[in-house]
């Protein structure tokens, strides 16, 4: 049976839980840097890349060319329409003035203008004419457009098509990049938790526990926390179905261990008081006595009674009388709190 931990021992334990923190601190710092620049080791993936190259450069260089005649057919267009309007303004004007020529005509009854009434007839016909003409160009650089419209519409119709089935190869490539990324992260990651556990089972209880705790923290960090951002969702299945995989063996463990508790407890139980009581630490049963708990089976004991001195549930002693001064004692102190004297069980059972 251990005896009780100094405040020393103590502090210097809190020092090297601390040293086990910063150490798992900056493996967890150095962990994320890798675990963040993995992606690197692969090359980015772009549309173009997915794209056929000469289809491509058809379509590209098509379109180019559409753009570049609808843009010339809009400033030919421009300045036609800037002629129509210089075009109706003259002619206008040419209507106005042979109105008044006609009223000053109906006014003065002169016959000798019928000749200048058939030219200025002429000259608006001729402006008539010319309009008529600018609006054909008008009408004729309309319909162009409105082919090149089409024809471009076309071409980007067959762009998109072309650009949406590169677009799903670029998303099942990125998938399995982003797969192969995971598996690097995964190997390495999923060593560190092995070796992690691999030094808690056999190195946790050596001198040098602190790193090996930090380091396990570390592991254990790197595998259940950075790893989880970075786990493919197929739509939840694989977070959950990691869930449940997780769920199983942590239960199994569970389970195992809890049997293997009772089944710990019944040997124990069977063993000799004497020899039950050196494996218990001072500490530990002094504290499950606080609780009203018996130190051996960890069930509830009437710690109150003076009669209680034995485990109703396991039989283990838990108070005696001190062989120097009687004052009842707990069979788990080395030295009575009273007298100062060796404990008789206790006594026995560290020597």
């Amino acid at each position: 049976m251990r005896s009780g931990v100094s405040l020393s021992e103590r502090s210097f334990t809190l020092i090297l839980w601390l040293v086990a923190v910063a150490f798992a601190v900056f493996l967890i710092g150095l962990g994320s840097l890798v675990v963040g620049d993995l992606p690197e080791v692969e090359h980015r993936y772009t549309l173009e890349q997915f794209l056929n190259p000469g289809k491509s450069q058809t379509t590209a260089a098509a379109l180019k060319e559409v753009r570049r005649e609808r843009g010339d057919n809009q400033q030919q267009t421009d300045q036609a329409q800037l002629a129509l309007d210089a075009a109706r303004s003259a002619s206008a004007a040419a209507r106005e003035t042979f109105a008044n020529w006609l009223k000053t005509r109906d006014t003065t009854q002169r016959v000798d203008q019928d000749p200048d009434l058939v030219a200025r007839t002429q000259q608006l016909d001729a402006l008539k004419a010319a309009e008529r003409t600018v609006e054909e160009r008008l009408e004729a650089l309309a319909q162009a457009d409105l082919d090149l419209a089409q024809k471009q519409s076309a071409l980007m119709a067959e762009d998109s098509e072309e650009r949406a089935a590169a677009q799903q190869k670029l998303q099942a490539a990125e998938s399995t990049q982003e797969l192969r990324v995971f598996g690097y992260r995964l190997a390495v990651t999923l060593p560190l938790l092995v070796l992690a556990g691999w030094l808690l089972l056999k190195r946790r209880n050596t001198r040098n526990w602190p790193f090996v705790w930090g380091f396990a923290l570390a592991a254990a960090f790197a595998f259940f926390v950075e790893l989880v951002p970075y786990l493919p969702s197929y739509g939840g299945y694989v977070h959950y179905g990691v869930g449940v995989v997780v769920t199983l063996v942590a239960g199994r463990a569970a389970i195992n261990a809890l049997h293997a508790y009772r089944e710990r407890q019944r040997i124990a139980e069977a063993r000799p008081d004497e020899e039950r009581r050196t494996e218990i630490a001072t500490d530990q049963a002094l504290l499950r006595l606080a609780k009203k708990v018996c130190p051996g089976c960890e069930r509830p004991v009437d710690v109150a009674s003076p009669n209680a001195n034995f485990c109703p549930h396991c039989g283990i002693g838990l108070f005696e009388r001190c062989p120097a001064c009687d004052h009842r004692k707990s069979t788990f102190e080395r030295f009575c709190s009273a007298c100062g004297s060796r404990g008789g069980n206790a006594a026995l059972g560290q020597a």
